[in-house]
């Protein structure tokens, strides 16, 4: 009984129990016929069609697994979440994606609070550091999101500012502040100034900026990300 204890048989649940066994290495008829159960039915129990929350979370879990792929193995569950929460719209707790974020073995590298920072020297995401004055157009652009209440609910807008020209070369609207509409706002400023490789987009730390949908964008445009907590107060009214 030594090695059959150490393979986790438990006997309020023979076919689970023999599952973990096969994944162990035992044969299937050696684990039927110790615990009593018909070749048959275990078949049957292992055939059987998945549970609909056993297949949410398998979907998710792969998900969550091409996110953190995508992340270079840098997220960790809360950033993941904001993906599938902001980004792809999918309701799911953020403890939820910790637990199967746990039992995948996956996990991000320690976030930014936990590294000791030296006040008023500008870290490797801070590339402004609060000086905004370009002499070039589209050297460095910088983007906010804004509320406004309408008649019909609450609009959001993003815009992206040339901080040379003090234009707006992107913007757009919609009804839900989620990654796609930074995306999209970055999106119009890329197709209408067609800056060349180099240029900085500035914005701060909120999950729709930071998420890989947008940061990904600035990158394939062969643009520069950079993050400030505080950045449009400055140069916008």
């Amino acid at each position: 009984m030594t090695c059959w204890g150490a393979a986790r048989v438990t006997r309020k649940a023979p076919r689970r129990s023999i599952d973990v066994l096969v994944a162990d290495g035992y044969r299937v008829k050696q684990c039927t016929r110790v615990l009593g159960v018909s070749s048959q039915g275990c078949y049957k129990y292992r055939l059987r069609p998945l549970a609909p929350t056993k297949m949410r979370r398998e979907w998710l879990t792969g998900m969550i697994k091409d996110f953190h792929v995508a992340s270079r193995g840098t997220y960790g569950y809360r950033r993941v979440h904001a993906e599938l929460t902001h980004a792809h719209g999918v309701f799911v707790s953020a403890n939820l994606v910790n637990l199967l974020m746990h039992n995948a073995a996956i996990a991000g590298l320690p976030g930014p609070g936990r590294a000791s920072r030296n006040s008023g020297v500008p870290t490797d995401d801070d590339l402004v550091n609060r000086r905004f004055n370009r002499d070039g157009l589209n050297e460095l652009w910088v983007s906010d999101i804004t509320e406004h209440k309408t008649r019909e609910g609450k609009i959001y807008c993003c815009a992206v500012l040339d901080t040379c020209s003090r234009k707006i070369v992107g913007w757009s609207i919609d009804s839900v502040q989620d990654s796609q509409l930074v995306v999209n706002a970055l999106d119009m400023a890329i197709k209408q100034r067609k800056p060349r490789p180099g240029g900085v987009v500035h914005a701060d730390h909120g999950v729709q900026f930071t998420s890989w949908a947008f940061t990904n964008k600035i990158r394939s445009a062969g643009l520069i990300p950079s993050f400030d907590p505080s950045v449009m107060p400055t140069i916008m009214p």
